[in-house]
């Protein structure tokens, strides 16, 4: 387990399943997507279950026979199809600006490293009053590399100008855990996310919180310890 930050001087968020509950907006353009081909769409619970691992995972529970290029060139079509109503029916998880208010309150950087790409994630935030809160937004086109690897955590820490010793990641999927120490900094496991099936007690968290309350206690306290 890792040190916490003393202090703690910044907070990174991973965004589709820990900010925001972005599943209804992504499985209606799923649901379109299979409209037009013809095909049934599958449940939504089966849907939002994977709603961190991304695009790709969201169209395999769709189309269950396709060999990967298939689902590869599906990918522009869905995201186009996003892209026209992205935030519809999206919204910060209750209690979530609650945390975001008390850390800036406190002075402390918040920011998003997702694997969303840039390009949606930013017009989503923009749309829900966050991007011009948020210190850094990192998306998954960002850079070369996304999530598991540590380098987009690494980038957003220089972004908002600190070091990785002095933040924390939080997230809702075990690659946000591994990102996150893989980067030097401890990490929170949200379990009100969309978790892909996992345990997220398993995931060698330094925190797993159940609630936004639960993790702006821990905070405040690790804040004032």
């Amino acid at each position: 387990m890792m040190d916490w930050p003393q202090p703690l001087r910044g907070v990174l968020f991973d965004l589709d399943g820990t900010l925001l509950d972005s599943a209804p907006d992504l499985y209606a353009a799923l649901a379109a997507q299979c409209a037009e081909e013809g095909v049934p769409a599958p449940a939504f619970a089966a849907v939002r279950e994977v709603v961190s691992r991304g695009a790709r995972a969201m169209l395999r529970v769709a189309f269950v026979h396709d060999e990967p290029a298939a689902i590869e060139a599906r990918v522009p079509r869905f995201l186009a199809l996003y892209a026209e109503a992205l935030a519809t029916h999206t919204r910060i998880f209750d209690g979530v600006d609650t945390v975001l208010a008390a850390l800036e309150a406190r002075g402390i950087a918040w920011g998003v490293v997702t694997n969303k790409p840039e390009w949606l994630a930013r017009p989503l935030l923009e749309h829900l009053g966050l991007a011009s809160r948020a210190a850094c937004i990192v998306g998954g086109d960002t850079l070369a590399v996304k999530k598991p690897d540590p380098a987009p955590v690494l980038h957003a820490c220089e972004l908002i100008g600190l070091t990785p010793a002095q933040c924390v990641y939080v997230g809702d999927d075990a690659r946000d855990v591994i990102a996150g120490h893989g980067a030097g900094m401890p990490a929170v496991a949200v379990s009100w996310g969309y978790l892909d099936g996992g345990d997220p007690h398993s995931w060698n968290a330094e925190a797993v919180v159940d609630t936004p309350q639960a993790l702006l206690a821990l905070l405040q306290t690790e804040v004032a310890a």
